[in-house]
């Protein structure tokens, strides 16, 4: 098997894996499935996963540096922080909306503490993104100054909040400009008014 063979190979393993774990759940998914809807043989799948939880920990990983990849294009672009922040935001919300089902499987059935290190990893990211956002915003004027470190992580913590909501409340509809809206503007007509009740 050549590499781009075996790439195109382990994609439609991963790309099927989403299909199955969104459907069955995490314990009602086997390998004999998730090789027939990848079109390949169960041995097939055991070439490059040697058991479901690898498969599925490798599943997590693959859509974790996807999102990255597209967060830090976002970041590295000549967009005004303003339009990067929103371009940020959008592709979290489109995310909590595209893999509802895989979010609840995650929370219902291997809870917070799978995969942790590389959620951390990925949340580290995620942060260091959003500092550059800011950090950008403030050196171009567009932002107020303030505590870069505090407000990146207020920012996600609302994010990954946000897409929780979203997975287990299907009435829970959270828009980018929304979102956007709110922390670039708060709920304040202006800040004298924030300035007068913190005396």
């Amino acid at each position: 098997m050549n590499r781009r063979s075996g790439i195109e190979s382990k994609k439609r393993i991963l790309d099927a894996a989403m299909v199955v774990f969104s459907r069955q759940g995490y314990a009602k998914a086997n390998i004999r499935e998730i090789a027939k809807v990848a079109g390949i043989s169960v041995g097939g799948v055991y070439l490059y996963f040697k058991n479901k939880e690898e498969l599925y920990l490798s599943f997590i990983k693959d859509g974790m540096n996807d999102m990255m990849r597209k967060t830090e294009m976002i970041v590295e672009s000549h967009r005004s922080p303003i339009r990067a922040l929103y371009d940020f935001l959008k592709v979290h919300i489109n995310s909590a909306i595209k893999h509802r089902e895989l979010i609840l499987v995650h929370v219902r059935e291997l809870g917070f503490t799978f995969a942790l290190e590389h959620k951390r990893q990925y949340m580290r990211n995620q942060l260091r993104l959003v500092e550059k956002i800011i950090d950008r915003g403030i050196r171009t004027g567009e932002f107020r100054r303030c505590n870069v470190k505090e407000v990146a992580k207020i920012i996600m913590g609302t994010v990954r909040s946000v897409m929780l909501s979203m997975a287990m409340d299907k009435d829970v509809i959270v828009t980018t400009k929304g979102l956007h809206d709110l922390i670039l503007n708060g709920l304040l007509r202006n800040n004298n008014q924030l300035a007068d009740n913190r005396r």
